[in-house]
């Protein structure tokens, strides 16, 4: 089952698509923390199957927003694959490294960029996102950690390098928070339709490819970052956490970071595809 917002920025309709079919998903609220808490996915399945639910056609060109409304927190994986962590020049880690985007950097999946104010080192990421369902705390086996993810989501954690690694003071999240910075969508397939061991995931900048992996090449796995994370943090229905990006991206050194007027694509097997124009700050 997927999960979508459509309509204009502040406007968006939830739906729930079933076998290429969407149904509006108003009856059960929008996708916020309060839908996964009141057993949303569960309350929407009962609707489906009394045909309770209206189908709903939209044109192509009607704005897909986040999926997921109303985040709480942003919870982001560093270096989550080998690969990455030797071409940014550092040693697989041990732990999972964790980050926070604040809430305003979500996006639609194809909302136009802005570029931070006096970037230089704008760097694209495709990563798998998870989307929690329910209230996770002190997990003590990945089975309990796995049963707190509501579903899947595709995500671009787009990142300022400068900001991130130059005057960071150690920290990374000063690289990570500009204002849409985190385009999320455009849907999320529930847990029980989506397998994340495997899946592969891409990007291109101008149509030229960048990124190419699957996600079985993480270091830590979707259940292990939720079991982990939930040693220190407890975590909240409809929080987002991103597992980290594979190789392929311009802090390597071997492409050009973005400017305005480029394009950005990036895609996840079974969860979509975004595609972000970049435009220049202005005060």
């Amino acid at each position: 089952m997927k999960l979508l917002r459509r309509g204009t920025m502040g406007n968006e309709m939830p739906l729930v698509e079933v076998e290429g079919v969407l149904y509006d998903a108003s009856p059960v609220g929008d996708f916020g923390p309060g839908f996964w808490k009141d057993n949303g996915v569960a309350r929407l399945r009962q609707l489906l199957d009394a045909g309770r639910l209206t189908a709903v056609e939209l044109a192509d060109e009607v704005r897909h927003g986040s999926p997921v409304a109303a985040v709480g927190s942003v919870i982001c994986i560093g270096q989550n694959y080998a690969a990455h962590a030797a071409e940014s020049g550092a040693e697989p880690p041990k732990q999972p490294i964790v980050f926070f985007k604040t809430p305003n950097t979500v996006a639609g999946p194809d909302d136009t960029v802005t570029i931070a104010r006096g970037s230089e080192k704008t760097d694209w990421e495709v990563e798998l996102a998870i989307v929690i369902g329910s209230t996770a705390s002190y997990c003590d086996s990945l089975e309990e950690a796995a049963s707190h993810i509501g579903g899947y989501v595709l995500a671009n954690d787009l990142s300022e390098r400068k900001f991130q690694l130059e005057v960071s003071g150690g920290q990374w999240s000063k690289g990570k928070c500009s204002p849409g910075y985190m385009p999320l969508g455009p849907w999320i397939v529930t847990a029980d339709g989506f397998d994340p061991a495997d899946v592969g995931l891409r990007s291109w900048v101008n149509g030229e490819p960048r990124q190419d992996s699957r996600t079985s090449d993480m270091i830590f796995g979707c259940a292990e970052i939720v079991r982990d994370l939930s040693q220190y943090m407890q975590l909240e229905p409809g929080d987002v956490i991103s597992t980290g990006t594979p190789e392929g991206v311009a802090v390597s050194g071997r492409f050009d970071y973005l400017k305005p007027g480029d394009v950005v694509e990036v895609e996840i097997d079974g969860l979509g595809r975004q595609r972000q124009t970049f435009r220049a700050w202005e005060g």
